[in-house]
């Protein structure tokens, strides 16, 4: 049994920290009336995409082959294939951003390939996670120490602590193509990362000295 009065608190922390990983996929499709065909310039979509990957792989993370369909179109008043279609996806994982719009603009130049993203995040085990928790430890101190203080106590001791989940909130990203050089040139992309919002909240209930209330 806890002898004296109790302080119970919320603490937070709003932080915007910068991302550490992008990701996008690639995804080689085909269609021809032939299901062979399709297997066959599949296959070979889906090389050329693995060779320009190679070749980026020291800015390259991770990359894991997704889903592979192949299906076929049909007539609607019957189920006489007309043709065959086939796709291959790829996500692709990469740390280093100066090489990101290069890479994606390389692969989105492919016959029949198609890109998307990028989407920024964090790493699992960011240190931004541990400081935002930590940052709502503090807070939560802060104002139990800013309420006893109010009331002429102080704190004494942590009661219980109870963690209310830190949630990453992703933000979207802005693309842009840089005209202007020779015509000739390949063009280049400009991505600009955009920063990872987190909050982390606490609960705490602490033990205070007892009140001056005259």
């Amino acid at each position: 049994m806890v002898d004296g009065p109790i302080v119970a608190v919320r603490g937070e922390a709003y932080r915007e920290v910068a991302p550490e990983l992008a990701r996008f996929t690639v995804t080689a499709t085909a269609r021809d009336r032939d299901r062979e065909a399709v297997l066959t310039r599949l296959a070979e979509r889906a090389a050329a995409v693995r060779v320009l990957l190679d070749a980026a792989e020291p800015a390259v993370d991770r990359r894991e082959t997704g889903d592979l369909r192949v299906w076929p179109e049909t007539k609607r008043s019957g189920e006489r294939v007309v043709a065959w279609h086939g796709s291959v996806a790829t996500t692709v994982t990469v740390t280093d951003f100066t090489a990101l719009g290069e890479l994606m603009l390389r692969l989105a130049d492919q016959d029949q390939v198609e890109v998307a993203g990028p989407w920024w995040s964090l790493r699992p085990d960011s240190p931004a996670y541990r400081e935002a928790r930590h940052a709502a430890i503090a807070d939560a101190l802060a104002r139990a120490r800013e309420y006893a203080e109010a009331l002429g106590s102080r704190v004494t001791a942590l009661l219980e602590l109870a963690d209310n989940g830190l949630a990453p909130q992703p933000m979207m990203t802005r693309a842009a193509f840089k005209s202007g050089g020779p015509a000739d040139a390949p063009p280049e992309l400009e991505l600009d990362p955009q920063p990872q919002s987190l909050h982390a909240a606490v609960e705490a209930r602490f033990t205070i000295t007892a009140p001056v209330l005259g």
